[in-house]
């Protein structure tokens, strides 16, 4: 297993998993209108989040759109370093080992720190540029679905994962994490969860993140072993993120309304510098097609 060993790692343990009782996680399959009058109940709202916040900051193998053909699998070896900012991630696949262990960062809304939206009814959605149950915020920018196909590596043979789960997190244009940042704490928007299909494949429509301070532009991400294990991060495979490339980054933050302080920003750091990804990120660079004005489609394999 590909691990990062030093004091960004969220959690360099194996994560074992244990039998576990998800009384309670039926609901997470209900929509709204059972889910409303239960999260009003609860005081939905700030938390009491804002003291953990000091400010914002803190897959590639070659990704392949969903019924696209994958690259023939020979082996499952570590892809040791990275390409050059931008650099096409066709070289990289699945044969090249598993996506890499990461950081959650201060914002997971995972239960492992602080508020746990997993529980939530209504968090298993593929649109997730609104915010569901108390909250009625909705993510403005530039549209950006996210298609990701999940593989298991156990075994001689790495086949596809059906049946996990994957919950999908990330900032806005503004580089804020709804439920956690000072003027979105009110809002669950830009996160989700979704359930592998047969071919271990899903996707969330979302919109294209920020790059915020000291930060490459990235997503965040953890796959569970399925939808009822997808309630708590302790009961997670894997935690890791997709980096963007940098041409699509530019083309967005140049030209697309709202991204005002994302291209000063892209230009503070790189792929090389960045905290996350400078030990390597070929496993982990998205594949990105598409247009400002058509919307992006950012594909990732994710190897677990």
């Amino acid at each position: 297993m590909t691990r990062h060993h030093d004091a960004r790692d969220h959690d360099a343990r194996d994560h074992a998993h244990d039998a576990h009782d998800h009384d309670d996680h039926d609901d997470h399959r209900e929509g709204l209108t059972y889910d409303l009058p239960k999260i009003v109940a609860r005081g939905y709202g700030r938390r009491g989040l804002l003291g953990l916040m000091g400010g914002l900051g803190a897959v590639a193998v070659a990704g392949c759109a969903i019924g696209e053909p994958d690259t023939e699998v020979i082996s499952t070896g570590n892809a040791q370093s990275g390409a050059p900012a931008g650099a096409p991630s066709a070289a990289a696949t699945v044969a090249d080992g598993e996506i890499p262990e990461e950081t959650a960062g201060p914002y997971p809304g995972d239960g492992s720190n602080g508020v746990n939206m997993l529980t939530e009814s209504g968090v298993v959605r593929q649109d997730i540029t609104s915010s569901f149950g108390g909250a009625s915020g909705v993510a403005e920018g530039v549209p950006l679905t996210i298609r990701l196909k999940v593989y298991d590596t156990n075994g001689d043979d790495v086949t596809p994962l059906a049946g996990a789960a994957v919950y999908v997190w990330h900032c806005n244009r503004d580089g804020e994490y709804s439920m956690y940042s000072a003027d979105i704490a009110d809002e669950n928007y830009l996160r989700g969860v979704q359930e592998t299909d047969s071919d271990g494949a899903l996707s969330f429509t979302s919109i294209f993140p920020a790059a915020y301070d000291g930060r490459w532009p990235h997503i965040h991400f953890e796959v569970y072993p399925s939808i009822d294990d997808a309630t708590t991060a302790s009961n997670r495979l894997r935690t890791s993120q997709i980096a963007l490339p940098e041409d699509t980054c530019r083309d967005v933050y140049t030209n697309a309304d709202g991204y005002d302080a994302s291209l000063a920003n892209l230009e503070q750091t790189s792929l090389s510098s960045d905290m996350v990804f400078s030990d390597g990120w070929s496993l982990q660079l998205a594949k990105m097609t598409g247009s400002i004005e058509e919307g992006y489609v950012a594909s990732l394999n994710v190897p677990v």
